[in-house]
C-alpha cells in the first residue's frame, strides 16, 4: 500500500470511529441530560469509538495477525493507553466548544476537531509502541 492509500484508509477509519462515537453520544444524551449526561455520553461514546477503531487499525492499517486473548488484551491495553492523552485533547476540545457556544452542533464540531488532532497523534504512538511486531507494507511510489 502506498503512503497515500494508508493516509486515506486511516482517515476513513477515523471518520467511521468518530461517527460511532458521536452516534453513541446522541443515544446516551437522548436519555440523559445535564453535566452527568454529557460526561456519560462522552465516556460511553469514546469506548465505542475506541473499540471500532482498534479493530479497523489492527486489521487494515497495521495488518496485525496476532491471535489469542493474551495478545489482543495486551495490544488493546497499550492501544487504549496511547489514547489517554489524545482522548483528553478530544474531550477538552468538545467541552470547550460546549462551554463557549452551548449548542449540540458546536459541541460536535469541537469533538470532531479534537478527534482529528487526536487520531493524527495516536497513529504515530500506535505505530511506535503498540503494533511494534508488524510491518505496514508501505511501498514508496517512485
Amino acid at each position: 500500500m502506498t503512503t497515500r492509500g494508508l493516509v486515506l484508509r486511516y482517515a476513513a477509519f477515523a471518520v467511521v470511529a468518530t461517527l460511532v462515537n458521536l452516534g453513541v453520544q446522541r443515544l446516551v444524551l437522548a436519555g440523559m441530560s445535564g453535566a452527568v449526561g454529557l460526561a456519560a455520553a462522552m465516556f460511553i461514546g469514546t469506548v465505542a469509538g475506541l473499540a471500532v477503531k482498534y479493530v479497523l487499525d489492527k486489521n487494515w492499517i497495521f495488518y496485525d495477525i496476532s491471535t489469542g486473548a493474551k495478545a489482543h488484551g495486551r495490544k488493546f491495553i497499550l492501544y487504549s493507553a496511547m489514547g489517554v492523552v489524545t482522548t483528553l485533547v478530544f474531550w477538552g476540545s468538545e467541552t470547550s466548544f460546549w462551554l463557549i457556544w452551548h449548542t449540540a452542533e458546536m459541541r460536535e464540531i469541537g469533538a470532531a476537531l479534537g478527534l482529528g488532532v487526536g487520531y493524527l497523534v495516536k497513529y504515530n504512538l500506535d505505530r511506535r509502541f503498540v503494533f511494534t511486531d508488524v510491518q505496514l507494507g508501505l511501498r514508496a511510489a517512485s
